[in-house]
């Protein structure tokens, strides 16, 4: 039986390859790529040819399995995100359960992670933190997740992408307070910037200027607070949360859960308030 090897790449400079990701690269049968033109780039860099399979989000399932399939009968594969290390945020998850699945060795070759290089420089707590990768598109899951974390003391961490990062700040500073943040912006590339300012300078800052390159945003961890005491304090965050678009269910279910509070009774008072 063969072996995947997880192989983590450069988030932006070629020169970070470690020696053991290129001999890893050179010695596998296969090269299993989240987009096959990045990875060439990377191995014209090398001056190195390998088969590589296409592996994605759209196609996981149906290429996971003849995958495993070619592990099963004897051949080494190497997956690769396109930048940084697979597996985090990226489809090659669901490879590695399959593999665990069909007791196919993994074996990690570490690289670059944008996430641990943006908290490294953030000026930020780094003693404990929360990653939570790219927020949702739609807003009822996106505000779901910040209602959730909002009152974590953990350092926070997230991905964005230039044309969705001013909405995202927006989001931020509404849900979360106005916070010191980190805003971390083409890691290890020729424009790398690392911006530390605080939420609300943060919308004004990409308000006035289109933001460029991909981002990772450090934010720091919600003060301690003490608990919600009463039912009538769980419904005022219940309300908050609805006043800034979420569903009056999700924004009970999400405060019950946090409060221990019965989300029915929260749901009851938040609709008799609002009927009277």
């Amino acid at each position: 039986m063969g072996k995947l090897y997880v192989v983590g790449t450069p988030i932006g400079n070629l020169g970070d390859l470690t020696y053991r990701a290129v001999e890893t690269l050179k010695a596998v049968d296969f090269i299993c790529a989240e987009d096959t033109r990045v990875t060439g780039k990377i191995l014209n860099y090398l001056e190195l040819k390998k088969p590589l399979v296409s592996y994605h989000e759209h196609n996981a399932r149906q290429a996971g399995e003849g995958i495993c399939a070619r592990l099963i009968a004897g051949e080494n594969a190497a997956i690769v995100t396109d930048a940084g290390m697979p597996c985090i945020s990226d489809p090659g998850e669901d490879l590695v359960k399959l593999c665990a699945e069909n007791g196919i060795t993994v074996e990690v070759v570490p690289g670059p992670t944008a996430a641990m290089s943006a908290i490294a420089v953030s000026g930020l707590s780094t003693s404990r933190f929360q990653f939570e990768g790219f927020l949702p598109v739609p807003k009822n899951q996106r505000f779901a997740i910040l209602a959730e974390v909002k009152d974590s003391t953990s350092t926070l961490i997230f991905y964005e992408a230039p044309h969705k990062l001013l909405t995202t700040l927006k989001d931020m500073l509404d849900f979360l307070g106005d916070r010191r943040i980190s805003l971390c912006r083409e890691l290890t590339k020729l424009h790398e910037e690392i911006y530390r300012t605080t939420l609300s300078e943060a919308v004004a800052h990409y308000t006035a200027n289109d933001p460029k390159g991909e981002f990772v945003l450090v934010i720091e961890g919600a003060q301690q607070q003490a608990a919600t005491e009463t039912i009538e304090q769980a419904l005022e965050q219940v309300e908050a949360l609805v006043s800034k678009g979420m569903r009056g269910a999700d924004a009970c279910k999400q405060i019950a859960k946090a409060t221990g509070f019965p989300k029915s009774e929260l749901y009851a008072m938040l609709i008799s308030k609002n009927t009277v």
